[in-house]
């Protein structure tokens, strides 16, 4: 069919998850540029309004499969599914979201397929590719970049003889767009029996204890980060103090994560979460490329360093020259003061 096909993970309240809508929006502009049709994969026991968050996206098929072994997820199910669908429709892109479900199961899709797979993507891009040994050209090549080498260089990777080209995309770096003309998809209904054997649910839930997520930074409106520039954990203490007054998010960097100031699930970057807030105020981080990629589509960026020829001063809209245990206690005070 040489269609595009995304996974929609179902999540724990019944909604489509944002990492699948973000990929139904770059979804259907690949499928834009190539001519091909958007078609979406749901596995869960009843959809239910979930199938109309995704006619948001301009979707065009939608092949649903609904029973009480599909929720919550189980790897053999969903993998049995997802390879018949594939088997059948032989798309030309196949995209999961790269979250413990979809690093499970897109793996062993493409071990089943005998295709190729890139994890946790950063960007797709549609390109052309020549093959200078044998002079060969592929036309209309899925781009699939992603950070590598610890994120010190960023890796372009094509599958140009194998398909579906895959890919798993990490959560927050496509921008979540609606199609502008919404419409109601084609929904083909897959016969679950047909393709389930007893041997696929050989696995039985029997609890399960969901811990509530601690950290939102993706739907942080304000976000204080923390560099290695900070110099020490009690100092990113500041951080927290400024984002408590502001009634924001800390996050930080990968440098100050591995030198043990801040918890991982804080990281902002390339190797950690895109983040897009009104403000994003940078202390202590000199703006390394694989940090930026993470930030720089901020609205508001105010960068505090005590280097003024810092790289993140390139994009701040507000730079601050000065040492951040002296700026951040000003800053506390004034806003108090300030503030109703």
């Amino acid at each position: 069919m040489k269609n595009i096909i995304v996974y929609c993970e179902i999540t724990e309240e019944k909604q489509i998850a944002e990492v699948s809508l973000e990929l139904l929006s770059k979804g259907r502009k690949l499928a834009e540029r190539l001519g091909v049709k958007l078609e979406a994969m749901v596995f869960t026991d009843k959809a239910g309004a979930a199938l109309d968050r995704i006619n948001d996206f301009g979707v065009d098929i939608i092949h649903l499969a609904e029973n009480k072994e599909l929720f919550p997820y189980r790897t053999l199910p969903h993998f049995k599914l997802a390879e018949a669908v594939f088997e059948q429709e032989k798309p030309e892109i196949a995209l999961f979201g790269a979250t413990s479900v979809g690093r499970d199961l897109a793996p062993r899709v493409a071990s089943a397929l005998r295709c190729g797979l890139t994890a946790d993507c950063t960007s797709l891009e549609i390109g052309d590719h020549v093959e200078t040994k044998t002079n060969t050209e592929y036309k209309d090549l899925l781009y699939q970049i992603r950070p590598a080498f610890g994120g010190n260089i960023i890796a372009t990777i094509i599958n140009p003889e194998t398909r579906p080209q895959m890919a798993t995309v990490r959560e927050g770096v496509m921008k979540l767009e609606e199609a502008a003309q919404k419409k109601k998809a084609e929904v083909k209904i897959i016969d679950v029996l047909k393709y389930l054997k007893s041997e696929d649910l050989v696995v039985e839930i029997l609890d399960r204890h969901i811990e509530a997520q601690k950290v939102n930074l993706k739907a942080a409106n304000i976000i204080v980060s923390g560099g290695y520039g900070v110099g020490s954990k009690e100092n990113f203490g500041l951080l927290y103090d400024l984002a408590s007054v502001l009634g924001a998010e800390v996050a930080a960097t990968r440098a100050a994560v591995d030198a043990g100031y801040s918890e991982h699930e804080r990281q902002v970057g390339q190797t950690g979460i895109t983040v897009r807030p009104k403000l994003y105020i940078a202390c202590g981080i000199s703006g390394a490329v694989q940090h930026r990629a993470g930030m720089d589509q901020s609205a508001k960026i105010i960068s505090i360093n005590t280097d003024p020829n810092a790289p993140l001063n390139a994009i701040a809209d507000y730079a601050v020259t000065g040492d951040l245990t002296q700026v951040l206690p000003k800053m506390i005070a004034y806003y108090k003061k300030h503030s109703k």
